[in-house]
C-alpha cells in the first residue's frame, strides 16, 4: 500500500538535502580556496625576498650592475634552485648554440678542448674536414692567446666562448709546443660533424660506433648499416661508450631497422599519463648484437642499449651506464632564450626506468688505464663470433 507524505514534510527534507550540498560543496571550495590561498602566500614571499634583496643591492653594491646580467642570473638560479641537474635556463646565445649542436653542424674550428693542468687550453680532439684538419696543428697542443687575450687572465670557459663565432671569421690562436709559442690565423667554417663510424672487422663483425644522437644521426646511420650488411656483416656491434645522448626522434630512426614493430619505449609523466616516445616498424635486422657501454653511456643511448636487450636482439658488455632516465623538453621565451626541463621518465617496453641506477651489462669489463690494450671491445668481439657461430 502505497504512504503518502504531508506538504510540509516533504519541503523540509528537500530543504535538508539542500542543506547539505551547500555544506559539501563549501567544504570543498573553502578546501581548494585554502590550497590557493597557501600557494599565493608561498609566491608572495618568493617575490617579497627577491624584492627585498633587490632593494638592499641598488642601495648598497658598490659596483655598477649590468641589468641583463642581473635579470639572465635570477632566471638561472632559479632553475637551479629545482635541484635537477638536467634542467637548465638557457640565454639566447646558449640556446642558437644548442640548436646548432643537436642540428650536427658546427661553427668553429673543429677542435675539442679542455682544461690543461696548467690553466691553458689542451688540444684533445682535432675534427675530420675542420678548418685546422690539415694544418701543423696535433692533439696534446697548448693554446695560451686567444686573439691576443691570455687564457689565463680570461679564463678558460670565457676564452672558449671568445674561440666561437660566425662563419668566415678570423681567428688568431698561439699555440705553445716543447715550450715555444707560435702565433696561427685560422677562419673560421661551417662543418658537419660525424657521430657515425662503421668498418668490417674480421670474422664478418660490422662495427659502428655511434657518439651521439644529433639531427643528422639517422642518415648517416643508415649508410653505415646498408654497407656493413651489404658487405656481408653476420653480427653487428654497437660502441655507445661516451655517448651522452641527445635528440629521442634521431634514436627513433636508428634503432627502427633494427627492431620487430611495436612500441620501444614510453614517456612517463607526472600525472600518471603516458606517451609513446619510440615506436619501431615492421621491418627488422635479424642478425647477432653486441652493445658497448660504459659509465659515460647515457639518456638516449642507454635507451638505445636497454631497447636492443629487451627484445632479444643483443647483448651488453662493458660497465655500468650512467643512469640518465628523464626526458627534458625546451621551452622558448619572447626574448630568445629558453628553458629546458626535465617533464618525465623514460621506460621502455619490458624493463623499469633506469634513471639514477644505470644498466648493468651481460658482460661486466673494465680496461685497465695501465694497459694500451681494449678489453671491452676484444670482449664484444669474442661475443659477437660466438653468436654467429651459436646460428
Amino acid at each position: 500500500m502505497n504512504k503518502k507524505i504531508s506538504l510540509g514534510l516533504a519541503l523540509s527534507l528537500i530543504a535538508i538535502a539542500s542543506a547539505i550540498t551547500f555544506i559539501i560543496t563549501s567544504f570543498f571550495s573553502l578546501q581548494s580556496f585554502n590550497e590557493k590561498v597557501v600557494d599565493v602566500n608561498e609566491k608572495s614571499k618568493k617575490y617579497s625576498a627577491i624584492q627585498n634583496i633587490d632593494s638592499y643591492v641598488r642601495q648598497n653594491y658598490f659596483g655598477e650592475i649590468n641589468e641583463e646580467d642581473l635579470n639572465t642570473g635570477i632566471l638561472k638560479g632559479y632553475v637551479e634552485g629545482l635541484d635537477d641537474p638536467y634542467s637548465r635556463y638557457l640565454t639566447a646565445e646558449e640556446y642558437q648554440n644548442e640548436l646548432s649542436e643537436n642540428s650536427g653542424e658546427l661553427v668553429g674550428l673543429g677542435l675539442t678542448l679542455t682544461e690543461d693542468e696548467s690553466g691553458y687550453i689542451r688540444i684533445a680532439e682535432i675534427l675530420e674536414g675542420s678548418p685546422v684538419a690539415d694544418s701543423v696543428l696535433t692533439v696534446g697542443d697548448i693554446i695560451t692567446f686567444v686573439d691576443g687575450n691570455d687564457v689565463l687572465l680570461t679564463g678558460f670557459e670565457e676564452s672558449l666562448e671568445a674561440m666561437k663565432g660566425q662563419e668566415g671569421t678570423e681567428i688568431t690562436i698561439t699555440v705553445r709546443r716543447d715550450g715555444v709559442d707560435k702565433d696561427y690565423k685560422f677562419t673560421r667554417s661551417s662543418m658537419e660533424l660525424i657521430t657515425v663510424h662503421g668498418e668490417m672487422l674480421g670474422g664478418y663483425i660490422g662495427y659502428i660506433r655511434i657518439s651521439g644522437f644529433k639531427k643528422n644521426t639517422p642518415e648517416q646511420f643508415i649508410d653505415v648499416l646498408e654497407r656493413l650488411s651489404s658487405n656481408g656483416a653476420k653480427a653487428l656491434i654497437f660502441d655507445l661508450r661516451g655517448n651522452g645522448g641527445g635528440l629521442v626522434s634521431s634514436l627513433e630512426e636508428c634503432i627502427d631497422p633494427l627492431l620487430p614493430e611495436g612500441v620501444v619505449a614510453t614517456a612517463e609523466y607526472k600525472d600518471g599519463s603516458s606517451e609513446t616516445l619510440v615506436y619501431s616498424d615492421e621491418s627488422e635486422l635479424d642478425i647477432p648484437m653486441v652493445v658497448l657501454v660504459d659509465e659515460n653511456t647515457a639518456s638516449a643511448s642507454e635507451l638505445f642499449a636497454m631497447a636492443l636487450r629487451d627484445a632479444d636482439k643483443a647483448e651488453l658488455v662493458g660497465k655500468q651506464t650512467y643512469g640518465k632516465g628523464v626526458m627534458q623538453i625546451t621551452a622558448e621565451f619572447d626574448d630568445g632564450g629558453a628553458i629546458v626541463l626535465t617533464v618525465a621518465e623514460y621506460k621502455t617496453s619490458k624493463s623499469e626506468c633506469y634513471n639514477e641506477i644505470g644498466i648493468t651489462p651481460d658482460y661486466i669489463v673494465e680496461n685497465k688505464e695501465d694497459s694500451d690494450t681494449d678489453a671491452q671491445y676484444d670482449k664484444a668481439v669474442e661475443v659477437a663470433q660466438k653468436l654467429i657461430e651459436l646460428g
